[in-house]
């Protein structure tokens, strides 16, 4: 059976069932959403590389227990792969986000080489983060690509918890509302 055309909804179905060719076109669809979206919190291709394999090997595990209803599929692989960067950047205590550097080119730094769906979110994704305000994307860029919490995140500042909590919500709705207008 070809699976190339199959939706992702479908693709995560037969994994569950064991299906080993609907990971492959699911890793096919997604591998440089998942990559870009960790070497932009770990700054190393090489952990980059394995957070992609540990993604993809994690929705292998877990596929049975992806609910459509809670939302697409490239949400679910986005979160794996953000929570096992996340890990890692603890784990061997790599130092935070440099915020003199604009990190989130590195979300659409080879656009050519994603295609479809993922290649036009990573743009969205690049552009959005580049169009925010200053002080949201320090914000949202440490909580979500620097696995910062908000009193840390307030902390680093030397801004009130309230301050940084604003900025997220504000910058994750500017976010959202960009995406969705595209």
């Amino acid at each position: 059976m070809d699976y190339s055309q199959a939706s992702d909804e479908l693709l995560i179905s037969l994994m569950a069932q064991g299906k080993k060719e609907a990971i492959s076109v699911l890793y096919d669809r997604y591998a440089r959403l998942v990559f870009s979206l960790a070497l932009a919190i770990l700054r190393d291709r090489q952990l980059a590389e394995e957070v992609t394999q540990d993604t993809f090997f994690n929705a292998w595990r877990g596929a049975a227990g992806f609910r459509a209803e809670q939302g697409r599929v490239s949400t679910w692989l986005s979160a794996i792969a953000r929570h096992r960067a996340i890990d890692e950047l603890r784990r061997r205590r790599l130092p935070v986000l440099n915020m003199e550097e604009p990190w989130w080119e590195t979300l659409a730094s080879n656009p050519s080489s994603a295609s479809g769906e993922e290649g036009i979110l990573l743009m969205q994704m690049s552009k959005a983060l580049s169009d925010l305000p200053r002080e949201q994307r320090e914000a949202i860029s440490l909580a979500y690509f620097g696995g910062l919490t908000q009193e840390e995140i307030a902390e680093r500042l030397g801004e009130p918890l309230g301050t940084v909590k604003t900025r997220i919500r504000l910058g994750l709705k500017k976010l959202r509302e960009a995406i969705q207008k595209e």
